[in-house]
């Protein structure tokens, strides 16, 4: 079992920055992989971008790649989503997960915060 507690949601113009926190009630296991997901009204749930518990591989969706970084930062047992050059677009919750496989489906998380709002408007 693990609690994801996600922070550092908000409201920016376009153009903007936001920094999300997702903090794990433990230690993750060396298999384990941290993801960002994100839901808008409506919509399914999509990927948006996951790391390795050990830090040393990502992934991006195509959406968000060259705008969104994904890291982790291992003494502090945080994942963060810096997300720069903000879009309309990206208005959503954002929820952070856990699975215990390299995999961007949904599905296949065991684990989630309880999201995070992110809201991009001018």
């Amino acid at each position: 079992q693990v609690q994801l507690l996600e922070s550092g949601g908000g409201s920016v113009q376009p153009g903007g920055s936001l920094r999300l926190s997702c903090t794990p009630s433990r230690r993750p296991y060396s298999r384990e992989v941290f993801g960002w997901f994100r839901q808008a009204p409506g919509k399914e749930r999509e990927f948006v971008a996951l790391i390795r518990s050990t830090g040393r591989s990502s992934l991006y969706a195509d959406s968000v790649k060259g705008r969104f970084t994904i890291s982790r930062d291992n003494p502090q047992n945080i994942v963060y989503l810096q997300m720069d050059a903000l879009k309309v677009e990206d208005t959503a919750v954002y929820y952070c997960a856990v699975a215990s496989q390299y995999t961007t489906s949904h599905p296949s998380y065991d684990y989630w915060g309880q999201g995070t709002q992110v809201t991009v408007a001018s």
